[in-house]
């Protein structure tokens, strides 16, 4: 099936806020943080405040503007997974190609802005959060799936994962992405940290 292509608009609209995007982190870049403000921001882009706020909900959503790609990419790890593969390896496999993203080269300066802003702090914490929760209820909702419960339950399936369980794997894995970015080898952290999110994924509790 051929792939949708987006329309005139939809590719202006993506190209305005790239462009945001790419004017904001020069800017961090160069004058630091905390002495740019969203005016400058609109200035620079050329662009009015208004639609600077129109693709981005405040500053610190400037420097995270891969956020909801970010997000939508670990549910899609569950929901557009083969029929084949696994819960887990398919959430490690997502976990290992964004972090490759993040530890690029070029991206050091990024997170040493990140790391030493407490706002931009607190937006990755609430930000993480709120990936976990959505990474939490697609799991559920596979969890339940694949158990047949529902309306066409099937009496061979293992029972569904309990919420707390579904919740805690979300969890471990958006935590897994920031200790594995941190680590000396990062790929090789994913692995580690996986084998003990599986062992978890297996021994969880399950509704009976």
């Amino acid at each position: 099936m051929t792939a949708v292509q987006p329309g005139r608009r939809e590719r202006k609209k993506a190209a305005t806020r790239q462009k945001i995007a790419d004017t904001a982190m020069r800017l961090f870049q160069e004058r630091g943080y905390d002495a740019v403000g969203i005016r400058d921001v609109a200035a620079e882009a050329d662009v009015a405040v208004t639609t600077l706020f129109a693709h981005f909900a405040s500053k610190e959503a400037l420097v995270f503007e891969l956020d909801e790609d970010f997000e939508q990419r670990l549910v899609q790890a569950v929901t557009g997974r083969a029929p084949q593969e696994s819960l887990i390896p398919a959430l490690r496999r997502e976990i290992h190609a964004l972090v490759r993203h993040c530890t690029a080269d070029g991206a050091a300066p990024t997170w040493h802005m990140i790391d030493t802003s407490p706002a931009l702090r607190q937006y990755e914490v609430s930000m993480r959060l709120r990936h976990a929760e959505s990474l939490a209820t697609a799991i559920a909702a596979d969890s339940a799936r694949d158990s047949g419960s529902g309306s066409d339950p099937n009496p061979d399936s293992d029972p569904p994962r309990t919420t707390t369980a579904c919740r805690t794997i979300a969890r471990f894995t958006i935590d897994a992405f920031s200790l594995a970015r941190e680590a000396a080898d990062p790929q090789a952290a994913v692995d580690e940290i996986f084998l003990m999110i599986e062992a978890a994924w297996e021994a969880g509790p399950r509704l009976h």
